[in-house]
């Protein structure tokens, strides 16, 4: 594990990310530099759009800066298209911070795609030796199991999925405090031999590698913490992800429901709210904020459009941890040791 550092971190920010932006950008960024006050949080965007939010709060005493981007990636514009296309983007200025060692992690809720070219294609480009990148999507349950692809790579090959097993176990390992974290296969059954030829040929190369491979791992296995990382490719992963989030989202609105069908179940709901609420903190998504981009030179942690503040706040939350557990060096050595 890299040393932890002590020094003060500068975290970027693209304040024109989020869909409500820049309002819940830069909510989340003033409580970040709230709680982490040691650090410099530089929100990057339109600095017209950014300074009157920002003078909705009290930031006397807060280590916070706006570097100006004129143009903005829309939800709707397409990853390539971007690349070179609008260079003078919040996410290109924020990102070439990073590149040019004035920053040190770089934290984005706008376009997926988008943020992956810029950083892949346009600006940190690849750790040497790293095939493709995998988004790794902590999930928000007790165990905090970690699934990637998550939609950065729709089609794979068996070696991508290996190099995801190493990437996701460094980061468990890193940034989670997990000593050697066990990694799986997500399959559609627990036997060797089962999942298609992908799976198989994945799982063969899984299993003579340095890493704490255990084999084929169903999605009730992942949910249910038996491992600490699940390989998939992004199309797998992104649908597990989403069907996750949806699921939690269905079940939530169907006890509110029941709830208020009757007085009984009315007072008995009453009676479970405290334990309802712990219950939905443990498994609000917004309580993780978002999600590293591993196998680039740099650290970008990647949220959802719709995150509010505290969204934001974890998020920038988790990309100082990721700096301050050395993630980028890790995978380095990791990628050349296999």
């Amino acid at each position: 594990m890299a040393v932890l550092r002590t020094n003060q971190m500068k975290i970027v920010l693209d304040a024109m990310g989020s869909e409500n932006m820049p309002a819940a950008d830069v909510a989340g960024a003033v409580e970040a530099a709230r709680v982490y006050s040691q650090d410099e949080i530089i929100l990057v965007g339109r600095e017209e759009l950014i300074q009157p939010e920002l003078a909705k709060f009290d930031t006397s005493g807060l280590n916070l800066s706006v570097v100006h981007a004129e143009e903005i990636i829309e939800m709707t514009d397409k990853p390539r298209k971007v690349v070179r296309g609008k260079p003078n983007s919040s996410m290109h200025v924020g990102l070439n911070l990073v590149k040019n060692g004035e920053a040190d992690a770089f934290v984005s809720m706008g376009n997926t795609g988008c943020t992956l070219a810029v950083s892949m294609l346009g600006t940190l480009k690849r750790i040497a030796g790293v095939k493709r990148p995998a988004i790794a999507a902590v999930f928000p349950i007790p165990s905090r199991p970690i699934l990637l692809d998550n939609g950065a790579n729709a089609d794979c090959d068996a070696e991508n999925l290996l190099q995801f097993g190493i990437m996701g176990s460094i980061y468990a390992a890193a940034a989670n405090g997990k000593p050697n974290p066990t990694v799986g296969l997500l399959s559609n059954g627990e036997e060797e031999g089962k999942g298609n030829t992908l799976v198989q040929e994945a799982g063969e190369l899984l299993a003579k590698s340095s890493i704490n491979y255990i084999g084929n791992v169903e999605p009730k296995d992942f949910m249910q913490g038996r491992v600490d990382v699940a390989v998939a490719d992004g199309f797998v992963g992104n649908v597990m992800l989403k069907t996750a989030e949806a699921t939690a989202k269905m079940l939530t609105e169907l006890i509110r429901t029941e709830i208020k069908a009757g007085v009984l179940s009315t007072v008995g709901g009453l009676l479970a709210r405290p334990a309802m609420r712990r219950a939905g903190a443990s498994l609000d998504p917004d309580e993780v904020g978002g999600a590293p981009l591993l196998g680039v030179n740099g650290v970008v942690m990647i949220g959802h459009g719709s995150s509010g503040s505290k969204a934001v706040k974890n998020a920038i939350g988790q990309a100082r941890q990721a700096v301050d557990s050395g993630i980028v060096e890790a995978i380095k050595a990791g990628i050349e040791t296999g």
